[in-house]
């Protein structure tokens, strides 16, 4: 003999799991794309007339972040140098050196002894 439980249980399930798809199989006709009566009129279609400057923006802000990203993974920027400014040579300290002795700033002696100090 079956529970009076399970003789409740059955048809409220049922009732539970069908519900939805008889409320939806209630809804009107909407037409075969699915869009309505009122497809093709500008009612409600303010938003469609800024599509295209949108899609512009957000096609521009890919752009600059991809620039962004790529400078960022490059490290800074150098502006390329002709060959006819080419930077002077860095001066040694064997070249400062030379010039003191040249001014006088120093002797014959410590001239010696501070370049081989230099290891020159």
């Amino acid at each position: 003999m079956m529970k009076i439980s399970n003789l409740i249980f059955a048809p409220v399930s049922a009732v539970v799991v069908l519900a939805p798809g008889y409320a939806w199989a209630q809804q009107p006709e909407v037409g075969r794309y699915g869009c309505g009566a009122n497809m093709m009129e500008w009612s409600g279609g303010y938003g469609m007339m800024f599509g295209s400057l949108m899609m512009f923006l957000v096609l521009a802000l890919v752009i600059a972040v991809a620039i962004l990203l790529v400078r960022w993974l490059r490290g800074p920027w150098h502006p390329m140098q002709s060959s006819t400014h080419a930077p002077p040579p860095a001066r040694t300290a064997l070249d400062i050196l030379k010039e003191r002795y040249a001014q006088g700033e120093i002797d014959k002696s410590e001239f010696d002894e501070r370049r081989r100090t230099l290891g020159d």
